[in-house]
């Protein structure tokens, strides 16, 4: 399937040339390519499996390539980690079609000269797997569990330093796994029991899962944006961490809503199913685009109470009118949504130092706009204490027309060690979505 090869290179140059999202990319470079269903899961595997990999597969090419793999040519680059995660990862796929095939890529690519190198190390690979050794784990900790997580040094380190060693071990084991896919029913429209049944008629398995309530777990989520289904607004698709943070937010049928960071409107769309379809939602965001998928989406699922607008949510301008409710998702590091966006570890620390002024910003402008006795919640997906912990505490040191509000918790839900009730950090090695952390607040 030379097709799946070259269209999971073009994406994965794409990631690393334009430092795009990786489901973005991985989309608009498949919508270009004409491949069969079967090229296309197959381009999809090898793309977030390079992707995922890329520390560990650089580690194993660079103990049988005589050229650094940082002195490789991005193509090159990219070719041989194709190849070499095929060898190692993908065992349907023989070891010779992954060196053949990644040969006739680098050709295909106008890289006649490196196809030798190509060739060379992963036949290298080939003959000799036992030179294949992780570096030693007590004498290169964070070596080890860099290329055995592939996640860098400096992340883990940084972990290492805000939640202690044992715990960090364990965060890096929870987003090494593939995540679960969460779907979030629309019960304005359907119960979860008609919903399973349709979906079973699709040859879609499901099942309901404990909490937070009308979410359902995909055995299988394979084409699942084409059913019929989805097309009818019968759901969308929404980690169970989300969907607890508008439990928490808890809207009620009549309540006037903002969401203030709302794009692509996931968040938006539960409010308003929950609201029962009866009341006010506003969703902002500073892009046209993005506020144009929120409407997009609110049409399909037929929340006519969705009202997108844009706004700069850390900007004094375009200021609603007080509401009951206020959701504070701001924009945050990621890195609680790795094993969905692999790209972002690699983006380490980038702008991670200014986030919590621009995120404490968001908030202190957010806080205006919630009427007194009103509810405001803040959120990331990330975990980081200094964007999550650090904000939420500033925040009431410094506004003391505010107080913490315990959250209601569902059955099972249980807070880490030491947090107070009005917040709470998911964990995927505890709670098993995404790392997601919320805090609630009322005004007084």
């Amino acid at each position: 399937m030379p097709g799946a090869r070259s269209a999971a290179l073009k994406a994965l140059l794409r990631v690393d040339g334009e430092g795009g999202y990786s489901n973005l990319v991985l989309d608009s470079t498949l919508a270009r390519q004409n491949l069969e269903p079967a090229d296309r899961s197959l381009a999809t595997a090898i793309f977030y499996g390079v992707l995922e990999r890329r520390i560990t597969l650089d580690y194993i090419i660079g103990l049988f390539s005589a050229m650094s793999v940082r002195k490789m040519s991005p193509v090159v680059r990219e070719i041989i980690r194709i190849g070499a995660y095929q060898i190692r990862y993908m065992e349907k796929i023989p070891a010779s079609a992954a060196v053949n095939e990644s040969v006739k890529l680098a050709k295909a690519n106008g890289e006649f000269r490196a196809s030798g190198l190509v060739n060379a190390v992963l036949r290298a690979m080939l003959r000799h797997p036992e030179k294949i050794r992780l570096p030693d784990e007590h004498g290169k900790p964070l070596q080890y569990r860099s290329v055995f997580y592939s996640c860098p040094e400096e992340l883990i380190a940084f972990w290492r330093k805000q939640y202690g060693p044992v715990r960090t071990d364990q965060i890096l084991e929870g987003l090494a796994g593939k995540p679960d896919v969460f779907i979030r029913v629309n019960n304005t429209r359907i119960s979860e029991e008609q919903l399973m049944e349709r979906l079973r008629g699709e040859g879609i398995a499901a099942e309901p899962v404990p909490w937070p309530g009308r979410a359902m777990r995909l055995k299988k989520a394979g084409g699942i944006l084409d059913s019929a289904c989805y097309r009818d607004g019968l759901f969308h698709v929404q980690d169970i961490s989300s969907q607890l943070c508008c439990r928490v937010l808890d809207p009620q049928p009549g309540d006037r809503v903002l969401d203030v960071c709302a794009a692509p409107g996931g968040k938006t769309f539960t409010l308003a199913e929950r609201m029962e379809n009866r009341g006010e939602v506003l969703a902002f965001d500073c892009y046209e685009r993005r506020v144009g998928l929120i409407r997009q989406g609110a049409r399909r699922l037929g929340l006519p109470i969705v009202r997108a607008e844009v706004r700069d949510a850390a900007k004094p301008e375009n200021d609603p009118e007080p509401a009951d409710r206020v959701l504070c998702d701001v924009p945050c590091s990621g890195l609680g949504v790795i094993r969905r966006k692999p790209e972002i570890r690699y983006k380490f620390p980038g702008t991670i130092d200014s986030l919590p002024n621009l995120q404490y910003r968001i908030l202190c402008r957010s806080s205006g706009l919630v009427k007194k006795g009103g509810i405001l919640v803040y959120s990331t997906c990330t975990l980081n204490p200094m964007e999550n912990s650090g904000v939420a505490d500033r925040f009431l040191e410094e506004h003391g027309d505010f107080a913490p509000l315990a959250l209601s918790l569902p059955e099972g839900v249980a807070r880490t060690a030491g947090e107070p009730e009005n917040r709470i950090t998911l964990l995927p090695y505890v709670h098993g979505p995404d790392g997601f952390f919320i805090a609630a607040f009322r005004k007084r």
